[in-house]
């Protein structure tokens, strides 16, 4: 499989990909830019839950879109009631299983056993064309891997043990070629103890003093060796000129805060996205944000500002605006 090349769905829904109405501008650039450092071909896209909006998610056709994209897709983590660890992201089925009953709605993945979840169709809320389609064993999904050594994959943790996981990656031998994901540094530090060869995803607050206070406290108890990457959500500003709420969904923004400058793009000043990044970079860690909106022309002017990669609800988009922007500026496409 080519890191690059496009499936023939994923072609399919390239034309009807996100747009962008406005096109956002940056005041200040990065010193720093990816081009001058990463070969294209080695640019990471992390494609969240699977194949983003493209796919239903957390199943093996997910995860194969995700990667004929040249995408690393994310595989959410749980277990079910007689142990066995699958990729589901919520914590109920009320919004993955259509025309699901009451009880059902209520019910989980940590309430259900393995081959309950097999009866359940995780594919249809998205459409027929994904109808049928099953939650994965994260077994099977390494043993797919195991076969094709150009593959990775994210594991956000939800709910699983460890050392069981763990277990699981090396009887594959890809233990090397996962990333493990989670908000809580804790886990980072456990999981490298039980597998040092793989990487970890570490979500970065929603503010720039939560930010800064978390890693200073990283690099005071020594536990920032624990983190391979970090991953900053980067909202439009919605105080600002340049929020659109056609192009950013419905959500309560409330709980995002936003920089007050009428005149940023994004909801963090511009001279901390720049920061950030140089910080990240000073201690050999991968520099990544997740952009919640449609507006493509966001993955450009993040790059001006220092950002070497990208998690996306659009792997489709985001892989053409990464190309776009290397062509740009003079980059041989590998």
């Amino acid at each position: 499989m080519n890191k690059r090349s496009y499936s023939i769905l994923s072609i399919v829904f390239l034309a009807a990909a996100v747009t962008c109405a406005a096109q956002v501008k940056t005041t200040i650039k990065s010193d720093w830019n990816v081009t001058d450092h990463i070969a294209f071909k080695d640019f990471v896209v992390q494609s969240h839950r699977g194949a983003g909006d493209l796919a239903e998610e957390g199943t093996l056709e997910a995860f194969q879109l995700g990667w004929s994209l040249g995408t690393i897709p994310e595989s959410d983590i749980r277990e079910t009631k007689d142990g066995v660890i699958v990729s589901f992201h919520d914590n109920n089925f009320e919004r993955l299983i259509k025309d699901a009953d009451e009880t059902l709605k209520k019910s989980s993945v940590e309430k259900s056993t393995w081959a309950f979840l097999q009866t359940l169709d995780v594919g249809a809320w998205k459409g027929e064309a994904f109808k049928g389609r099953r939650a994965a064993k994260m077994a099977d999904i390494f043993a797919y891997m195991a076969k094709r050594p150009e593959l990775r994959l994210y594991l956000d943790i939800k709910k699983v043990k460890f050392e069981k996981l763990a277990k699981l990656v090396y009887e594959a031998g890809v233990q090397d070629r996962v990333i493990l994901a989670s908000k809580n540094p804790k886990h980072h530090v456990e999981w490298k103890k039980l597998v040092p060869e793989s990487g970890t995803l570490l979500w970065i607050p929603t503010g720039a003093k939560e930010t800064t206070k978390m890693i200073d406290g990283l690099v005071a108890s020594g536990d920032i060796k624990y983190i391979t990457s970090m991953q900053l959500h980067v909202h439009p500003n919605r105080n600002g000129k340049n929020y659109n709420k056609s192009m950013d969904g419905g959500q309560d923004w409330k709980k995002i805060p936003c920089t007050s400058r009428p005149d940023e793009p994004f909801n963090h000043r511009q001279e901390f996205i720049v920061e950030l990044g140089k910080r990240l970079r000073s201690m050999g860690i991968l520099y990544q944000v997740l952009p919640y909106t449609k507006d493509a022309s966001f993955y450009p002017a993040l790059m001006d500002l220092g950002v070497a990669s990208f998690a996306t609800d659009y792997p489709d988009v985001t892989m053409r605006e990464v190309e776009a922007y290397y062509k740009k500026h003079s980059k041989p496409v590998k």
